[in-house]
């Protein structure tokens, strides 16, 4: 039997963290465990706290500006094969694990992620999110380095995977992008088996997100390209294809030539 960990970060949610948990719970493949990693003594625990299940599990993952601190401590205390990431204001429909599984395996893939609908408060449901980005049903580093269309909500992976690239990175300059940062990585291991339809809601709210503060969309392309590069640079040699290294080279060169023309 599959044994998935569901790695929960949140930090003041305690009205959508409750949501999030069930969705996790109501899957049609039952997660092993489901770890909600926040700060010790918040509203946040007491939610958690108030559901009667023992696969739920309380993680202290501290707080320090950075989501990818309480996703890191959450990885290292799971216990299943692989991970599946749900942020706390986001919930997956029934099928989402069941169906990535299923389709990851049947193409051989470590990794998989989804379509979602893309759901903002003030306007209600919007439609599906990512799509139309998308031309083939498997996503290979030669695309995700050109943009981002892995939501952090619909990714499902194998945790030695994810060791492999050395957890999400703690680092300050990707505040924003650290997500980005790894999927990066992840995708020098493995493809991700892409299912093409909507099996989350992801909830775009700007106002309560960190992205209200965050850099220019080139900053922080820049920052995440050069975090790949670092670690790409850092492997044993033949372990990062170097056609890769090269592509994201090529790329943060063409973000700092878009950044300064945006500034003129």
């Amino acid at each position: 039997m599959t044994h998935i960990s569901v790695i929960i970060p949140t930090w003041n949610r305690e009205r959508t963290l409750g949501k999030a948990i069930l969705s996790a719970l109501n899957q049609t493949l039952p997660p092993f465990e489901i770890l909600v990693c926040g700060v010790e003594g918040s509203p946040d625990q007491k939610v958690v706290n108030s559901i009667n299940d023992s696969r739920v599990v309380w993680i202290e993952g501290g707080r320090d500006g950075l989501a990818s601190i309480p996703r890191n401590r959450g990885i290292q205390a799971s216990r299943g094969e692989w991970l599946a990431f749900l942020d706390s204001d986001d919930e997956w429909l029934p099928e989402k694990l069941e169906k990535q599984l299923k389709y990851a395996t049947k193409v051989g893939c470590n990794a998989a992620c989804s379509d979602a609908v893309r759901y903002i408060p003030s306007q209600g449901h919007v439609g599906t999110f990512i799509s139309h980005n998308i031309p083939e049903d498997l996503i290979p580093f030669p695309l995700l380095v050109k943009d981002n269309c892995i939501i952090c909500s619909s990714v499902l992976v194998k945790k030695e995977i994810v060791e492999k690239c050395n957890y999400f990175p703690e680092d300050r300059a990707l505040k924003i992008g650290e997500d980005y940062a790894l999927w990066l990585r992840i995708a020098t291991f493995t493809d991700f088996a892409f299912v093409n339809e909507p099996l989350l809601i992801y909830r775009d709210d700007p106002q309560n997100s960190i992205r209200a503060f965050c850099p220019s969309h080139w900053d922080i392309r820049i920052n995440v390209l050069k975090s790949f590069i670092s670690w790409a640079g850092s492997r044993n040699p033949g372990i990062v294809n170097r056609k890769y290294l090269g592509m994201a080279k090529m790329l943060i060169v063409h973000a700092y030539i878009k950044k300064l023309l945006n500034n003129l």
